[in-house]
């Protein structure tokens, strides 16, 4: 940085953490800003749609990641009207135009995959069958998701059964590759279904994946395995929320937890752990330590992303600069500003977003037409 020695004043640009670039495993990133996965409702019958080439390549900046929408590993997978799957050929095939317009600009792209267990109802199961879970322990009529519909108690999944719930992952991985992402991100937040393994509150199995945190994670660390088998781990992520207790899967010691799964996930050498911080809620503050990320970071060799409440560029920096992130993962800022990155870097007025449009299915209203700082081109 140059210095103005003579003058005894130092003309220097300030850099911007956020905006430094970060080499995760093979990728070359060009900053720390991640597009969250966002569920977006547009994808007609689980079949990605073309409009949404457009979403998420105007999101994409050379070297950016993006992390796509939850995406269902199998037809048991789904919980909600119109979101995408990637477990048939047609959906396969329905991903490679919106890949190839992200890596057309230069992005990273991973796939999250995604089985909600319990979160779901008949109406989306094959035959009308239950939905399946760790647990046969329905959601009471006061949890709160996307959509609010009334939920079909579930059916607890057999041990023996398990496997082929691992198999769904490994195989919607292989589709992913053979779509062209370049990684997969491993849905283990949020209360969907491996958080129903990994947390007390909604696992009350007595076999090997219940009771102790050892066994409650052995179904997440079984379909870590399995995944980087399949694909080579330098291309897994995963998401996980130990301090959550959304849609009633709350944990007893989520500290532990969370600092269990960090160390066990290295064992595997998998790419990166991204993990939740209650939304609104800065938990990396707390003097005591007791209810902090720190420990999950210092335990994991790999990157290490975070989310949750992350609403504005001095966010972000101060994770970034304090050491308690790689990168940051941004969501509704990020949906309703599609230059986040450059509206950071000029420190320029952010969009306000629409909760209203969320979940409509219109391809262009609330989807794409936020505006930009100028008009894109390419």
């Amino acid at each position: 940085m140059a210095k103005n020695v003579g003058q005894g004043q130092e003309e220097e640009q300030q850099e911007i953490p956020l905006l430094t670039p970060y080499k995760m495993g093979n990728f070359h990133l060009s900053h720390r800003i991640a597009l969250a996965p966002l569920t977006r409702q547009r994808s007609y019958n689980t079949i990605p749609q073309p409009h949404a080439a457009l979403y998420y390549s105007q999101r994409t900046t050379k070297g950016g990641l993006l992390i796509t929408e939850a995406t269902g590993v199998s037809n048991t997978a789904q919980g909600y009207p119109d979101t995408p799957g990637i477990w048939t050929k047609e959906q396969v095939e329905a991903w490679k135009p919106i890949v190839d317009a992200v890596h057309a600009k230069g992005g990273i792209f991973f796939c999250q995959i995604w089985h909600v267990g319990r979160v779901s109802s008949k109406d989306f199961q094959p035959n009308g069958q239950p939905p399946i879970s760790s647990t046969d322990k329905a959601l009471s009529k006061d949890a709160i998701d996307v959509g609010h519909f009334i939920r079909t108690p579930p059916r607890r999944l057999r041990t023996d059964e398990i496997p082929q719930i691992i198999t769904h992952f490994r195989l919607a991985a292989r589709n992913a590759m053979e779509a062209g992402f370049d990684g997969v991100e491993i849905h283990g937040a949020h209360g969907y279904l491996i958080d129903q393994f990994l947390k007390d509150q909604a696992n009350d199995r007595t076999d090997q994946y219940g009771g102790s945190v050892q066994n409650r994670c052995r179904f997440a660390l079984e379909i870590v395995e399995a995944v980087a088998d399949e694909i080579g781990a330098d291309r897994v992520g995963i998401r996980l929320s130990p301090f959550s207790d959304y849609l009633e899967c709350g944990d007893s010691n989520p500290n532990d937890l969370g600092v269990f799964m960090a160390e066990s996930l290295n064992k595997y050498g998998v790419l990166y752990c991204h993990m939740i911080e209650p939304r609104m809620k800065k938990l990396w503050e707390k003097s005591d330590g007791l209810q902090s990320l720190l420990p999950m970071r210092k335990a994991f060799n790999g990157a290490f992303l975070v989310a949750g409440g992350y609403a504005d560029r001095e966010d972000g920096v101060s994770a970034v600069a304090g050491n308690r992130a790689d990168l940051v993962v941004y969501g509704r800022v990020f949906l309703a500003n599609p230059d986040l990155p450059k509206r950071f870097e000029l420190n320029a007025p952010l969009n306000k977003y629409n909760r209203d449009t969320f979940y409509i299915p219109d391809p262009v209203i609330g989807y794409t037409d936020y505006p930009f700082l100028e008009s894109p081109t390419g």
